[in-house]
């Protein structure tokens, strides 16, 4: 015998249908962009992917965005005041999230944040002004790239006994010249010897898989190696070189990092008695970045950047 169905049943099975009907049209829809930074070319530098925010995005929306992306920093602009439009608008926040966890500080990802607005959405300011976990951080528009003016961490001396694990799991017994810790990042600065050259760092197997067993107390986030320039010959002259690992954030080797450099300028400008400075950093990707120390107390980081992808992320 067919079942037979109230006019209430009916009703509500059709109410249900139809409000299914209105989630699925309402699915997210963002402009998301990915930008390699700190380079002029494409395929180069380090890539970062950039959401635009029109509305307040569900927390953990962030991560999972962040962790489908699968980038070293997925960053999310948002509008401060519902009356904001990113073209005419000079301010926004900005958060970073890796595939694992918010970070309180990205540079390359700030510099592709800006390269998005000023390139794509063709925003009319000279200067962006972002709200962060690290404070107002400002970028602007430069001849050749984009200059972000950023904070200036010093690095202490730091007992090699202490960290002297940790260093050996990293580079073996690779000789090293000073460590230094920067208690506002949480990053160890490990200097190589001076008799060490470029296509030394460029090549050293770095081993990070066993760096999460050995440092587990929270006091190390990232770990910079650097090497003191050379002068130039047949390649360009750079002041210092880097490589950079974060695998306590999820990222093994983070190809160029801009907030990895407000330590190095504090060091380097210290060690060298410069204020102007240019650096390289040794990824397999490459990026090069120029430093200024302001008078102010913060540093200034050129670099260029490039936008590869532009599209629409649903969900």
């Amino acid at each position: 015998m067919p079942t037979s169905h109230s006019y209430l049943e009916v009703k509500q099975a059709t109410s249900n249908s139809e409000s299914l009907q209105k989630q699925l049209a309402r699915k997210m829809k963002l402009p998301i962009f990915i930008a390699d930074a700190f380079t002029a070319r494409a395929f180069r530098g380090n890539p970062a992917a950039v959401c635009l925010l029109e509305n307040k995005l569900d927390e953990d929306l962030h991560q999972q965005i962040a962790r489908e992306m699968n980038l070293s920093e997925t960053a999310f602009i948002r509008k401060l005041h519902p009356t904001d439009n990113f073209t005419e608008s000079s301010c926004f926040g900005l958060r970073w999230f890796t595939p694992v966890s918010e970070v309180p500080l990205c540079g390359h990802a700030t510099l592709a944040s800006a390269a998005v607005l000023f390139h794509k959405i063709k925003n009319v300011n000279s200067t962006l002004t972002f709200a962060t976990l690290s404070g107002e951080l400002k970028a602007r528009r430069a001849e050749d790239g984009i200059v972000l003016d950023f904070p200036l961490y010093p690095a202490h001396p730091q007992d090699f006994h202490e960290v002297e694990d940790l260093i050996k799991t990293a580079i073996g017994d690779t000789l090293v010249q000073d460590i230094r810790y920067s208690p506002d990042t949480r990053k160890l600065l490990v200097r190589l010897s001076d008799t060490y050259d470029r296509s030394f760092l460029e090549n050293l197997k770095v081993n990070t898989g066993n760096l999460l067993q050995v440092e587990n107390t929270g006091k190390v986030k990232g770990l910079i190696l650097t090497l003191k320039g050379e002068p130039g010959g047949q390649t360009q002259a750079f002041d210092f070189y880097s490589r950079y690992f974060a695998p306590w954030v999820g990222v093994a080797e983070d190809p160029v990092t801009g907030s990895a450099h407000t330590v190095l300028s504090s060091y380097w400008s210290q060690e060298l008695g410069k204020r102007q400075m240019r650096a390289f950093q040794c990824s397999c990707r490459g990026g090069e970045l120029e430093i200024s120390l302001r008078p102010d107390g913060r540093v200034d980081i050129r670099g260029g950047a490039a936008v590869v992808v532009e599209g629409t992320l649903t969900a």
